[in-house]
């Protein structure tokens, strides 16, 4: 049973099980993302593509006869087949060829699938949420992420599940997405579809007593996980701010977003009293099958007259504003719900996802490190 550091005055997290789950149908079509990165681009090149969203829900003791004995097995289950509508979570990446000045990643959706962690946390739920400094760094050890391997990222999952439970029966649900899914309202839309389907499930339980993948069916290890499988990227929570740009009608170029990104960046400063940094990187969702990533650096915009009334198109938003909160078993809301953007290291992150058919024409997300 493998046990990851949290800290020293406080229980230890135990890692009981680790296992790849796939779409329960093969994925067609197969729409790739391509992800556009230059290949003079220094900023990218030497900070890499690093950082997450990601988001952690709490949930109190379900009932008795919905103990946490079978909650894996059915999270299996369900979760296998809301990757067939959102197959691209389940995909890795893959370097492609290319003869202008970039260099373009894909996003295939070849079904390798997500990975899944069990964890146990010897402590009441109530207890943790009522931690202050400690729960605020334990927080981050509820979701697990591996960076990107930059050498041989096809092998890197881009979306982890890790389920939790907790000594009174509450258990949380965290989730990591890479920054080139990007997309924190995808992720809230896949959260929606796979409690849907986990509910659905559970409905038939007067057919299906338990679930395949329930580990008593398994035989049972005692030996820890290889440490390539369990060790994790240490990712600092990064001070985020969301806004929402209400502007329509006007020409949505790599060129428009930048000066949006900037503006804010400049409010974010301002509201967090905080100097950014003087680097960071942009993603920018430009349509459905493309995310642009690029490197800026503040100097560079220093002596540029950033067109000022793009503010009025410019307000705040909130991390509610991503999604409604997902019950897993009905009439058992989430007691909390968490959000933010992972980062490493100093890296700055401003996140651009156009979203037409919503309220608002994007969604931005500042990150600081």
């Amino acid at each position: 049973m493998a046990v990851c550091d949290a800290s020293e005055s406080l229980p230890k997290l135990q890692i009981e099980a680790v296992m790849s789950v796939r779409p329960v149908k093969v994925s067609e079509p197969r729409r790739v993302r391509r992800v556009l990165m230059s290949d003079t681009d220094s900023i990218v090149k030497t900070k890499g593509i690093h950082g997450c969203y990601q988001i952690v829900l709490y949930y109190e003791s379900l009932k008795e006869e919905e103990g946490d004995k079978f909650l894996a097995g059915w999270i299996v289950e369900s979760l296998g087949s809301a990757l067939v509508e959102h197959p691209l979570l389940s995909g890795r990446l893959k370097k492609k060829d290319s003869d202008q000045d970039e260099t373009v990643l894909e996003i295939v959706p070849n079904d390798s699938g997500i990975r899944l962690y069990e964890v146990r946390f010897p402590m009441l739920l109530s207890k943790f949420l009522s931690l202050r400094a400690e729960k605020e760094h334990l927080e981050a050890e509820l979701v697990f992420w591996k960076e990107i391997d930059q050498h041989n990222p096809q092998f890197s999952p881009l979306f982890y599940v890790q389920v939790t439970h907790f000594e009174c029966g509450g258990y949380t649900v965290g989730i990591s997405c890479s920054l080139l899914l990007a997309d924190a309202l995808v992720v809230e839309n896949f959260l929606k579809t796979w409690a849907d389907i986990h509910n659905s499930m559970l409905l038939q339980r007067e057919e299906i007593k338990a679930p395949i993948f329930h580990h008593s069916h398994l035989v049972k290890n005692d030996q820890p996980p290889p440490a390539e499988v369990i060790n994790r990227t240490r990712c600092g929570k990064a001070q985020s701010m969301a806004f929402k740009f209400i502007g329509k009608d006007l020409n949505l170029n790599q060129e428009f977003w930048r000066e949006v990104a900037m503006l804010c960046v400049e409010e974010a400063e301002q509201k967090l009293d905080k100097k950014v940094w003087t680097e960071f990187s942009l993603f920018v969702k430009e349509m459905c099958e493309v995310m642009k990533v690029e490197g800026h650096s503040k100097s560079g915009y220093c002596k540029k007259v950033l067109d000022q009334s793009l503010k009025n198109e410019i307000s705040g938003g909130t991390w509610n504003d991503f999604g409604e909160f997902v019950m897993f078993h009905e009439g058992n809301k989430p007691v909390h719900v968490s959000r933010w953007i992972g980062s490493i290291a100093d890296d700055g992150n401003v996140v651009v996802i156009p979203c037409p058919e919503e309220k608002a024409s994007a969604v931005i997300i500042v990150s600081l490190p």
